[in-house]
């Protein structure tokens, strides 16, 4: 079994805005950069084998400066990447958060659909596993890879999960 730590990534630039970032690969801004190291300071006692994040700036940005002059490997990962909302990407999160529930199954316009993000996860669990069965790893993503960890690992519904009210926390944990 595998201790899953999952958090998600500091503010962006974008999440200031209101914007939904999607695949939109935008900076952390002053706070998410100074959430980053917080977030390095509530884990600072703790041992991770592994800290793994997108390969979006805002997960991965958010990994090295919790983590710097840690002695655990930082592991970017495309496969934990936010939805692709094609055409909704950059757009009023007021806009983009209405159509979350009718794409579940349908893909956003020229993006992709919140199953096949969770199929990405699916693909990266099984990896995931094998690799550090019996350790403990943080997964630093976005709402789509929680989203995604919710189905797979805790069998809630992605349409629950997506339509769920969602909230920052400090971390979230998970075996599997």
């Amino acid at each position: 079994m595998t201790t899953i730590i999952f958090e998600s990534h500091a503010t962006t630039f974008d999440n200031e805005a209101h914007r939904a970032s999607g695949w939109f690969d935008v900076d952390l801004s002053p706070l998410g950069e100074q959430q980053a190291k917080d977030l390095g300071t509530r884990y600072a006692e703790k041992h991770l084998d592994a800290v793994l994040c997108s390969d979006l700036k805002r997960s991965w940005r958010t990994a090295e400066l919790a983590f710097v002059g840690r002695d655990v490997s930082i592991v970017r990962d495309e496969r934990l990447r936010e939805c692709d909302y094609g055409d909704f990407t950059q757009q009023p999160s007021e806009k983009n958060d209405p159509e979350k529930v009718s794409r579940i199954s349908t893909p956003f316009p020229n993006g992709e659909s919140y199953e096949q993000t969770t199929s990405r996860m699916n693909m990266f669990l099984e990896e995931l596993t094998q690799k550090y069965n019996g350790k403990t790893v943080m997964i630093i993503g976005h709402r789509a890879t929680q989203y995604a960890l919710e189905n797979i690992i805790n069998g809630v519904p992605l349409r629950d999960s997506v339509t769920a009210p969602w909230s920052w926390q400090p971390g979230w944990m998970y075996t599997f």
